[in-house]
């Protein structure tokens, strides 16, 4: 909504949304699988000298789903929002100069600020989108462990 307030513009909001879907799916992993969730940092057919570094590796990285859930979410509405921002002061800049471009000068950067509010509804929604999908990823390999990998094999 146009010059409203935008929670999810704000840092520590979306990181709290996200670590505590992370820490949601977490819980729901240990319920489904108990201590065998432990597993998940470690696939089958892994040489065993490597297992040190891969559960490292492997645990760093799930910890880093939530920070990067955060952080996409953050980055994209703040971008938004700073964009059209930036170009409403302009356009209204623009609207009190009197000059000969009248319509380009005055109507021209207004127009501008309407397509860029429709393409930020647009990133809104695809956000929405992609999060939603990446939260579904994350719950399925939370519940379902390894179970993909073998039809790869």
């Amino acid at each position: 909504i146009p010059f409203s307030f935008t929670v999810t513009s704000h840092f520590l909001i979306t990181l709290a949304l996200s670590f505590s879907i992370f820490i949601g799916i977490t819980i729901v992993g240990f319920q489904r699988h108990g201590l065998h969730f432990f597993s998940f940092l470690l696939p089958a057919g892994v040489p065993l000298p490597l297992a040190p570094f891969l559960v490292l590796l492997e645990l760093i990285s799930y910890c880093f789903r939530a920070l990067s859930l955060g952080i996409r979410l953050f980055a994209n509405m703040m971008a938004g929002h700073s964009l059209v921002k930036i170009l409403s002061g302009f356009a209204w800049t623009m609207l009190f100069l009197n000059n000969i471009f009248y319509f380009i000068g005055d109507l021209g950067p207004l127009f501008i600020v309407l397509a860029l509010t429709g393409l930020e509804l647009g990133v809104a929604i695809s956000q929405a989108h992609v999060s939603t999908i990446s939260i579904c990823i994350y719950l399925n390999d939370a519940t379902n462990l390894h179970q993909n990998e073998s039809f790869h094999n």
